[in-house]
């Protein structure tokens, strides 16, 4: 029986897309203002228990694969990015001077905010982000169990 009435329902249901585009911003503006992949991915990760909390009758089973799939794989682009820069050291910005997405260099004076100026620090942020959302989502999902193994 779910006993979260449905203005409760109606209002998770709007705020996902916005709380979604907020911790996106803020892991893809991480460079540029306060905040960054960290910060994004707890966002991210309040999304997961809004639904938790909003819907918890609705899940047939624990999703708990799918968010430890996507922690290894933040992990793993992390340490490859880590690793990439190995060329003179380590967390080098290798891709700077490529004119590519990531990496015109940043002119002396005012930074007009470009996302596209600081190399890989955007890349890592994204790592970061993807690797707390499913973290925090996976101890989310854990603490909304029973002991059994069993959804409340």
């Amino acid at each position: 029986m779910n006993d979260v009435s449905l203005i409760v329902k109606v209002v998770a249901y709007i705020l996902i897309v916005p709380v979604f585009i907020f911790g996106s911003y803020v892991i893809l503006h991480g460079h540029l203002s306060p905040g960054g992949g960290f910060a994004g991915g707890a966002i991210l990760a309040t999304l997961v228990a809004m639904l938790v909390i909003t819907f918890r009758d609705d899940f047939k089973e624990n999703p708990h694969e799918i968010f430890s799939i996507l922690e290894c794989i933040g992990m793993i682009f992390f340490i490859l990015l880590a690793f990439f820069g190995l060329s003179s050291s380590f967390f080098h910005n290798f891709l700077v001077n490529l004119n590519g997405l990531f990496g015109k260099p940043v002119h002396f004076g005012v930074n007009p905010g470009y996302l596209n100026t600081a190399g890989v620090i955007p890349l890592m942020n994204m790592a970061v982000g993807i690797e707390v959302f499913s973290a925090l989502s996976l101890i989310v999902l854990m603490l909304s169990m029973r002991y059994g193994g069993e959804r409340k």
